[in-house]
């Protein structure tokens, strides 16, 4: 399948990361989606890190999912997994294809999204239009772990497949 897009995710920060060693977590962050897979700074000695990393995928399939696992990096042996959560880019894809050819004021809620069962954000997400482009945060709480979230902002960047659409995922 021809490629829709670039999905480009800003991972900003971790908060409250649970320890993984005696003394310090030095996390680092990995975004997989199908054979895709792409990873932030390690961070060291950091339950609160800060990393501020872009990183891209290409989004061909809107279907498959995009897994964010958090690890703890190991000198002597091999890396711990801290925890991990998925991230729903389906709405945002709707509302893109929704108000594709508006001219939208800056700053413009296009949608929300709340927490919910379906999904493993910590509180409402906003899709916003921002200088000639939707962006989205979101605060994604950490699965199979006592405590852990991770800030970040997705952004797809559509490749045009005709004057009328970027694509149909509707």
């Amino acid at each position: 399948m021809e490629m829709l897009g670039l999905l480009k995710i800003r991972v900003h920060k971790g908060i409250n990361l649970p320890l993984k060693d005696t003394f310090h977590s030095d996390p680092y962050v990995v975004v997989s989606m199908g054979d895709q897979r792409v990873k932030t700074r390690c961070k060291k000695n950091n339950c609160n890190p800060v990393w501020d990393d872009e990183l891209t995928l290409v989004l061909k399939y809107p279907d498959v999912p995009i897994v964010l696992t958090v690890y703890d990096k190991d000198t002597f042996s091999r890396d711990d997994k801290i925890g991990e959560a998925e991230i729903d880019i389906k709405p945002y894809l709707e509302a893109l294809e929704m108000s594709y050819h508006q001219d939208l004021p800056d700053g413009v809620k296009v949608d929300k999204v709340q927490p919910g069962r379906d999904n493993c954000l910590a509180k409402e997400s906003f899709i916003i239009w921002e200088n000639g482009k939707m962006i989205q945060d979101m605060t994604l709480i950490l699965q199979n772990v006592q405590c852990g979230e991770v800030k970040l902002q997705i952004e797809v960047i559509p490749k045009m497949l005709s004057e009328d659409a970027f694509f149909n995922v509707i």
